[in-house]
């Protein structure tokens, strides 16, 4: 499985990609980010699926760009032509996995700037290599494992958050989602992007860079926890005692 985190906010686009590849009874390590800049062209492409799929859709993205100078004014045509790729590995590839028992699965998160946006630009891209937007009314994506690190970016990010809180929120996310399932671990590839910077900013984090971090928050959901108010459950617990006659 995979965790891929995509936030857009006013100030920018935060992106969080784990490294943890299971192929049959191997587990090893392997980037699901990729970062692609031509001048003001500045994007960013991660990967939930099967890997030979990724490669392959990434490899031809990367050459129609850098081989063939391709360039694209907004990050919509972008996205569409990273769709195209994907569509063109599915007319190659998809029957022959499926008649070894592999689904094509590969979904996308597409993000930032290119020269003639007005803003930074977010985009899920299916398998099918059509495209959604995620703007101010959807905020973030997750793709891959999505059941734990939702809650918290739910309950608190706007399209207001500061870029530096939305990382925070983007990484508690993440360690959610890294306590609860074995198929999500470190190392995590993270990058930020500035709004009109046209530059992304990468960093990779480990484990032990975080581990104070973590464990601080889970002080603070304990603390939390033990905050809470006990009135509201006196009721249920007076109808636990045993009746005395």
């Amino acid at each position: 499985m995979t965790y891929c985190l995509g936030i857009k906010v006013r100030g920018g686009l935060i992106a969080i990609a784990d490294t943890r590849i299971t192929a049959g009874t191997e587990v090893y390590t392997n980037k699901k980010i990729s970062i692609h800049e031509v001048d003001n062209h500045s994007m960013f492409i991660m990967t939930a699926g099967l890997r030979s799929v990724r490669d392959k859709s990434i490899t031809y993205f990367k050459r129609l760009i850098e081989d063939e100078g391709e360039k694209f004014d907004y990050m919509y045509e972008a996205a569409t032509m990273f769709g195209n790729m994907v569509r063109k590995v599915a007319q190659e590839d998809k029957e022959l996995l499926k008649q070894e028992g592999y689904s094509f699965n590969l979904h996308s998160i597409v993000g930032g700037q290119m020269p003639k946006d007005d803003e930074h630009k977010l985009f899920l891209v299916f398998p099918e290599g059509n495209w959604i937007e995620i703007n101010e009314g959807l905020r973030y994506q997750i793709i891959g494992n999505s059941n734990y690190g939702k809650p918290l970016i739910n309950r608190s990010l706007t399209f207001d958050t500061e870029l530096n809180d939305a990382l925070k929120m983007g990484f508690l996310s993440f360690d959610a989602t890294q306590v609860s399932a074995s198929d999500v671990d470190y190392p995590i590839d993270v990058i930020v992007y500035e709004k009109d910077s046209f530059h992304m900013v990468e960093h990779r984090l480990h484990k032990e860079d975080m581990l104070k971090v973590s464990q601080q928050w889970t002080e603070l959901l304990k603390k939390s926890m033990d905050d809470l108010p006990d009135e509201w459950m006196s009721e249920i617990f007076e109808k636990s005692k045993p009746v005395t006659t």
